[in-house]
Order: structure tokens, then sequence, then C-alpha cells
């Protein structure tokens, strides 16, 4: 009796303790913490400009957007509704796709809209430029692509990038009305540290 008196006790312990360690632990744990203004990365904002170019071949075998989901109504909807387009495509200085490369548009576009030519757009940046190798702006946003003039904001980026916000402009320098392949002239003004 005195050993299941003991064996019961010991578990009794190993338990509490156990019950202890994980109470503790969960209160060391925090979901967020208020950070004071000295956190943030110091001296002045940078305001930035781009300009390049942004080849959308999807059409042939070096196509780099591919649709890769459709509703049920993509084929019979006079804009594609439905249709989601995963996409690397080339960024350069240039027009021609022969143009010094400065990084890649990845990430995806979808025909959004039921009325009209419209695509929500998610896309990053990912520049491999010398200045800013490695860095990214992250674009979201609505892109009424009949338009003449386009314009996304920046919600992001990484790198040299870090904190951006901002605004990118689009405009359609050329489209292949057979296939679809287009290059889109962007301007993108970012505010970033």
């Amino acid at each position: 009796m005195a050993n299941s008196l003991l064996s019961t006790s010991t578990a009794a312990t190993t338990f509490i303790i156990v019950l202890l360690s994980l109470f503790l632990a969960g209160k060391s744990q925090t979901f967020s913490t208020s950070l004071p203004r000295t956190a943030l990365p110091r001296g002045k904002q940078n305001l930035t400009h781009l300009h390049f170019f942004f080849h959308d071949v999807v059409g042939g075998p070096n196509a780099t957007a591919i649709r890769v989901a459709a509703a049920p109504i993509t084929n019979t909807s006079a804009t594609g509704f439905g249709a989601v387009i995963m996409m690397d495509n080339l960024l350069t200085v240039g027009p021609e796709p022969n143009s010094t490369r400065v990084g890649r548009a990845q990430g995806m576009y979808a025909s959004a809209d039921l009325n009209d030519m419209s695509f929500m757009m998610v896309q990053n940046y990912v520049f491999d430029e010398e200045r800013y190798n490695g860095s990214t702006l992250s674009i979201l946003g609505r892109n009424p692509i009949l338009s003449p003039l386009r314009e996304f904001p920046v919600v992001g980026g990484s790198g040299v990038f870090r904190f951006a916000r901002g605004y990118a402009e689009a405009q359609t320098y050329f489209l292949n009305a057979t296939n679809g392949d287009a290059i889109v002239e962007y301007n993108v003004y970012v505010l970033h540290y």
C-alpha cells in the first residue's frame, strides 16, 4: 500500500510540475509587443523612382505567364473571368527583351471582373540589378488592362526597400492581339528607409 501511495504521489507531483511548466511557458510567449520609435531605422526616408519594362509572354514555348486555374465560366466569359495566371516575367531597362535585365516580376494575376477586362495583380518585383540585387517590391491591386494608364499600390518590400510604400504606374507599350503577349512600361515611386 505504501508503494501505491508513493507511486500515486510521484505521478501527481510530476503532473503538477508539467502543468505548471506549460502554464509558465505559455505566459512567457507573447503574440505582439509594442516597440519604441527608436526601433525604427534611423535617418530620413528615401524616395526612389524606378523605370522598367515588364515582358508578359503568354504564348509559345518560352511562355513566362501560364494559366494554372479557371472557373467553370472562364471560357465563355467575355472577360475570361476566373482565369488565374502564374508569372515569372522579365523586367528590363528598355522595351526590347534583350535590353539590360533588372529583375523578374513573380506572382500571379487573375481575371476578376465580369464586365470589364480587369485583373487582380499580386506580384513581387525581384530585382537583380547591382544596386538593388536581392531586394523586392510587393504590388497588390486592380489592373484595368484596357485603360491607358493604371495605378497599383506598393504594399511592401525587402532588402533596400524594407518598409516600402508607394505606387506603380503602368501603361501598355506593346500588345500582340493574336496571342496576348504584352510589354508594359512601369514607373514606380517608392518611399523606403
